[in-house]
């Protein structure tokens, strides 16, 4: 949203370096910024700079080069001002305290000023197919300003909605969260009305002592932080999700394969590398939905879609006619098809409950051999081994071929495959997996790709393409 220099300061609570926003306007023949950036490399003509510190870089090192890119003026620590002696540099600097949490304060004022509605989403797994479902179903009706990519953290979120625009009616926005208190904190920021959840699953399980229902109190954060009128989505599929709306005072809807389900998916088809077949029924209505998503897993997120659609005053045969045209995210659940073989690449994320929810998908694709490359899946905490090593027994004991783990824990994936009669063998790296399909990819197999993000399992993909 473009905001005036003066607005900006005034809802941060900041104070110009040297001289005025007046001064400022003289200097630069503009007083306001059309762009947020916490990444020098991104900025645009334009963009107001906010010098983070992170875990690798500390934002302040950047400032002129960002300036030199084009930032109209740059956001920083009032501690760190004496390391700008420019005064070209300091009549375009704004003091804070603490810029994250400056940046967080002008990102909620922004949310509260367009004032129109915000949707929450969180879950284990899924959170970010569902948000394009949900994009996709009120984009036939409303203009939607929806998070990219996964900018869903305590840094993300603000950018998120520093780039609302008056125009948007409303907002749909992922939570992530590693820790207790994380969701709470990013509701305080982006106030959201409605509140969906996918799942809770043993992800980020190694920063919670209780386990799967820690990881669920600190979803319901989202649940808990909307307004008496607000709205709850759940998946009456998952028995921790199904809980929350207990006691919520708000309206709740449920959705779902289960009874309690409205909208409630019947007759689920699989079609193979096209996708997935299912009937809905919502409010005494049937409709038919032809997904281009594989997976029941994901005929899950397109209910959460049909669901705030049809509580937005959409009808149904608008939302199965919205998710027909819904396409895969980028590394998640993109089929390929390689020297007369499919490959699923669900390379982005990973965790047990995802990765055998991939593993039904796979088997139901027609294949002569059907190939895992499954690689670690990180932040699972003591459970990790165990984890993974069931994973690897599920493998085998659904009939998969042939098992290749890469990296780190999945050596447990591999131990676990073979033990329940599966052939199985483990790599190091990525590229090793790679060079191994490169090697042995035949006519007719089926393949899935899938481990935690920090593997970087597309560079296996990466490696096959530049040979082919």
């Amino acid at each position: 949203m473009q905001l005036s220099l003066e607005q900006i300061r005034e809802w941060m609570a900041a104070e110009f370096a040297s001289g005025s926003v007046a001064a400022l306007q003289r200097t630069l023949g503009v007083a306001a910024a059309s762009g947020y950036s916490i990444d020098s490399r991104t900025i645009q003509p334009g963009d107001l700079f906010f010098s983070i510190h992170g875990e690798r870089f500390d934002g302040h090192d950047f400032v002129e080069t960002a300036m030199q890119a084009g930032a109209v003026a740059a956001v920083i620590a009032r501690a760190n001002l004496g390391r700008y002696a420019s005064e070209a540099i300091r009549k375009r600097l704004l003091l804070v305290d603490e810029t994250l949490a400056a940046m967080q304060r002008l990102a909620s004022s922004v949310r509260r000023h367009w004032g129109k509605r915000v949707i929450g989403i969180t879950g284990s797994a899924g959170k970010t197919t569902t948000k394009e479902a949900i994009a996709q179903v009120l984009e036939s009706r409303f203009r939607v300003h929806k998070s990219h990519g996964n900018l869903n953290n305590h840094f993300g979120l603000p950018l998120q909605l520093l780039r609302l625009q008056p125009e948007h009616e409303v907002a749909i926005l992922e939570m992530g969260m590693s820790h207790a208190g994380e969701i709470a904190a990013l509701c305080k920021i982006a106030a959201p009305d409605w509140g969906v959840v996918t799942n809770v699953g043993t992800a980020h399980g190694e920063n919670f002592s209780d386990g799967q229902a820690g990881i669920a109190r600190a979803k319901y954060e989202l649940i808990a932080s909307l307004p008496r009128l607000g709205t709850a989505i759940l998946n009456s599929d998952d028995p921790y999700v199904r809980q929350f709306g207990r006691d919520f005072p708000g309206k709740t809807i449920y959705f779902g394969t289960e009874s309690l389900a409205d909208p409630r998916a019947e007759t689920i088809t699989p079609m193979g590398a096209e996708g997935t077949r299912f009937t809905v029924v919502a409010e005494g209505q049937r409709a038919e939905v032809n997904l281009q998503l594989m997976g029941e897993h994901n005929v899950r997120n397109a209910l959460a879609g049909i669901a705030v659609g049809l509580a937005s005053g959409i009808s149904l045969e608008e939302c199965a006619a919205a998710l027909e045209k819904l396409e895969p995210p980028d590394k998640r659940g993109r089929t390929l098809e390689i020297r007369g073989a499919t490959l699923i690449n669900d390379s982005y994320n990973s965790n047990p409950q995802a990765l055998r929810a991939m593993v039904k998908t796979l088997l139901t694709l027609p294949a002569k051999r059907t190939i895992i490359v499954a690689g670690e899946m990180l932040e699972l905490g003591p459970e990790g081994s165990r984890l993974h090593r069931e994973c690897g027994e599920y493998m085998g004991t659904r009939g998969i071929n042939l098992v290749v783990g890469v990296r780190g824990e999945a050596k447990s994936i591999v131990e676990g495959a073979k033990a329940a009669g599966a052939e199985a063998m483990f790599v190091a790296t990525p590229e090793d997996a790679g060079a191994w399909l490169r090697q042995n990819l035949r006519a007719g197999d089926a393949v899935l790709l899938k481990a935690s993000r920090g593997v970087r399992l597309e560079r296996a993909l990466e490696v096959l393409d530049r040979e082919e």
